[in-house]
């Protein structure tokens, strides 16, 4: 069964624009004009862009170019994540290898040291 599409009444730029949409998106909906709305107006009131269709070209530019941004940002997030579990999977490995090793053959310094980079990696994993 389909839900029925409602129609929404936003204001963008002091134009009145009836949209229908899903009863859920309505929310996501108004704050997407509010956003587009105060960045035309941003535009507008700078002065250095005439007439709505370039105001509203200079928006949606603008608007891609954030939304690029933020993906790029979560892009790089993600391959430090992955960078970040790499690490603390190999150190991980080297301090059961040391925990493995016959303690005359290791000074305590290098166990010490093995435990301080493990709970360093933990934590910056855990954020």
């Amino acid at each position: 069964m389909k839900e029925e599409l409602i129609p929404v009444s936003v204001n963008i730029l002091g134009k009145d624009y009836r949209i229908a949409c899903l009863p859920d998106h309505k929310d996501s909906l108004e704050g997407s004009a509010r956003l587009l709305n105060n960045k035309m107006l941003e535009i507008k009131s700078s002065g250095k862009v005439i007439g709505s269709d370039r105001i509203a070209v200079m928006a949606a530019l603008n608007l891609a170019h954030d939304l690029l941004q933020q993906q790029q940002q979560i892009d790089n997030d993600t391959i430090m994540t992955q960078r970040l579990r790499q690490l603390r999977e190999k150190i991980d490995e080297e301090v059961s290898e040391t925990e493995k090793t016959p303690s005359s053959k290791l000074n305590s310094t290098d166990v010490i040291e093995a435990k301080k980079n493990k709970d360093t990696v933990k934590e910056n994993t855990s954020q």
